[in-house]
């Protein structure tokens, strides 16, 4: 029982690795989910109808101030009370990306804030709605410096996504706890399950730096 087995090892890793991809679509379909629905929240909070932007601004509040495992049970256990039942998948989707989506609003408000009112007067003076003020202006030189933030938020999405496991979803650490049930050995399954996090999680930060680089630089931000 003490030490490494490889041969145990080589016989959880199809096991592990099925997982992985479950992670990675939890984490892809969350980040998706958080980068609309934060949009969303962000414009909504800025708009001229004030009942709608202090609703949701307490909407947000309410979510960042809440911890996420709270969201998961709250989806998936509560919701059927109220005629609103969902997948494990469904509801763990949901839960990731509206928590995350609180969080990134605040981003991309950041970045809206930081465009010059100028900017704003001079899309007025030339007859541009609204919608065509941030579609062709406003977003387009907010995005830039919320990029970090942005890619930030992937990378802890991702490591956020064994808290799915609470309600049966088959990530990684669904799959190490199983294994290791089923064997009565943890060692090899929850290290395993480190390594991947890590062989994913560093080299998604270094891409993010890159893009965000890359971006800047066509923009003339940087030399």
């Amino acid at each position: 029982m003490i030490g490494w087995k490889w041969d145990f090892t080589a016989e959880i890793l199809p096991r592990l690795g099925l997982a992985t991809l479950n992670t990675l679509m939890a984490a892809g379909g969350g980040y998706a989910v958080a980068l609309v629905l934060g949009l969303i929240f962000a414009l909504a909070q800025r708009t001229p109808f004030r009942p709608l932007t202090v609703v949701t601004r307490e909407v947000v509040e309410f979510i960042r101030s809440t911890p996420l495992l709270l969201q998961i049970f709250f989806i998936y256990y509560v919701g059927p009370q109220f005629g609103i039942r969902l997948s494990p998948w469904t509801a763990g989707l949901m839960a990731i990306g509206l928590h995350y989506a609180a969080y990134l609003s605040e981003v991309y408000r950041g970045g809206i804030e930081g465009v010059p009112k100028g900017q704003w007067e001079a899309a007025r003076a030339i007859n541009l709605s609204t919608v065509q003020t941030y579609r062709r202006i406003v977003i387009p030189q907010a995005l830039p410096p919320a990029l970090a933030g942005i890619g930030n938020y992937l990378v802890g999405i991702f490591k956020d996504t064994p808290m799915l496991s609470v309600i049966g979803v088959a990530e990684l650490m669904h799959a190490a706890n199983s294994i290791g049930a089923e064997h009565y050995r943890y060692l090899e399954p929850y290290t395993m399950v480190g390594l991947i996090f890590l062989a994913i999680s560093l080299p998604t930060a270094w891409l993010v730096r890159r893009f965000e680089t890359a971006v800047r630089r066509k923009l003339g931000l940087i030399k």
